[in-house]
């Protein structure tokens, strides 16, 4: 695979001479459908094993390395350059072809019947694990159920492990009071862990994923201690436990949303944690990249440091925002838009996609045909090879997609060229 950005005066042909593949296969790829709507600045995957590349004027061992899915230093070394720095164009450089890292992906889910099931069934060979969302828990430890036996039948069709999703979900938000009524009454906790059981044994679930969120900081031994039960309770059936946590930087930070969270008790209780890394652009907030790659990083620098590597799946984003400017607080948020739906966009409009560098994350800004303003932020094949690159520099466990049934057909192409997914089922 490689990353190729369109510029001006491209076409899916020249690009197809270029690199010696047919248009049909690099239009599959990105799910291309108007093969004469490609945007300046839009990344395009061109599904080719390349053993070797020949440096174009402008280009840097960094860019080529993020193209390519290797180090900078693999392909330092397998080119025996001494200084990353003095590349000439023209150069040809071998690419390295290393072993791909076997990792675990979950995906949530809040599709379900047909539409579900056709998700699962496109997607299901690059999933460990599909997480319908979500069984909601009440205070008294009785939850809600989920029209679910269709996707969990889709999963087990496609080699994947259903988790089951507990969250404290309630009325469009989590509720600190449920969280806070379940840990503090050890009957609820008992009567909950009895129907999370019942319902993994009817359902076939294998593993369970616990989603609370705006636990009353208070509340944190409780929550760990609760941790503790579920894990005691459902390891001898051989289920494996997650939890969800909020992208901490310090063990410090302070805020509902955080101070609960206690990470070096979720690495110690539980299997396996899925870091929320994303929602720093939100529907409700200004406009900035939904998973900026330097506030990611700062995230898992500090998750290392008190999780095992082998214990973290990284939360990643399968969508992005359309702000309308100037940006106004309370105002309409901003609604949901899929990458391909962002490019196709910003064909429609004649929108330039411009790359952040230091987020990792592209973005464009177009006038609609109210002439008002937009910026949009999303991801591409680029962003999310990057994200990938710091997967496998930090050894992590695999990575985690919120939410299934938006549209990136390149996100699944990028993640099977980087890596080989762990199959339980």
């Amino acid at each position: 695979m490689q990353i190729h950005v369109v510029q001006r005066g491209d076409t899916l042909y020249r690009m197809s001479q270029r690199y010696g593949v047919t248009v049909n296969e690099i239009a599959a790829a990105n799910g291309i459908d108007n093969q004469n709507a490609l945007v300046v600045g839009q990344s395009v995957i061109i599904p080719t094993e390349a053993a070797s590349h020949t440096v174009l004027s402008g280009e840097t061992l960094w860019l080529i390395a993020q193209r390519y899915g290797v180090t900078i230093q693999e392909l330092a070394a397998a080119n025996r350059i001494t200084n990353p720095a003095l590349i000439n164009t023209g150069q040809t450089l071998v690419i390295p072809q290393a072993a791909k890292p076997v990792i675990e992906v979950n995906a949530y889910t809040e599709k379900f019947g047909p539409p579900g099931v056709a998700i699962v069934e496109e997607i299901g060979e690059y999933l460990t694990y599909l997480s319908p969302f979500s069984h909601r828990v009440r205070a008294d430890g009785t939850f809600s159920g989920l029209d679910d036996a269709a996707v969990i039948n889709a999963a087990y069709a496609n080699r994947v492990a259903p988790m089951m999703v507990i969250t404290n979900f309630e009325n469009g938000t989590f509720s600190s009071d449920i969280a806070h009524a379940v840990l503090s009454d050890t009957a609820a906790q008992e009567r909950l862990i009895a129907n999370i059981l019942a319902t993994m044994r009817q359902k076939g679930y294998q593993a369970l994923n616990v989603d609370f969120e705006y636990v009353r900081p208070a509340d944190r031994e409780a929550y760990n201690a609760f941790l503790q039960r579920l894990v005691d309770a459902l390891h001898p059936h051989n289920y494996l436990v997650s939890t969800c946590l909020a992208p901490k930087i310090s063990a410090t930070q302070t805020g509902t949303l955080y101070e609960a969270h206690d990470y070096p008790a979720h690495g110690r209780i539980v299997d396996f944690v899925v870091l929320m890394t994303y929602e720093w652009g939100w529907s409700g907030g200004p406009p900035r990249a939904v998973a900026p790659l330097n506030e990611v990083v700062k995230v898992l620098n500090y998750a290392v440091t008190v999780i095992p590597p082998e214990k973290i799946l990284m939360g990643m984003p399968l969508y992005g925002y359309d702000w309308t400017l100037p940006y106004v607080q309370g105002a309409k948020w901003a609604p949901t838009v899929s990458p391909k739906e962002a490019v196709e966009r910003a064909a429609e409009f004649g929108g330039t996609i411009r790359y952040d560098e230091e987020g990792q994350s592209p973005y464009y800004n177009y006038y609609d045909r109210e002439g008002r303003e937009h910026v949009v932020w999303f991801e591409d094949a680029r962003s999310v090879q990057a994200k990938f690159n710091v997967v496998k520099a930090y050894k992590l466990r695999g990575v985690s997609y919120w939410v299934l049934g938006v549209p990136f057909p390149q996100n699944w192409y990028v993640l099977n060229a980087n890596f080989t997914i762990k199959k339980l089922v």
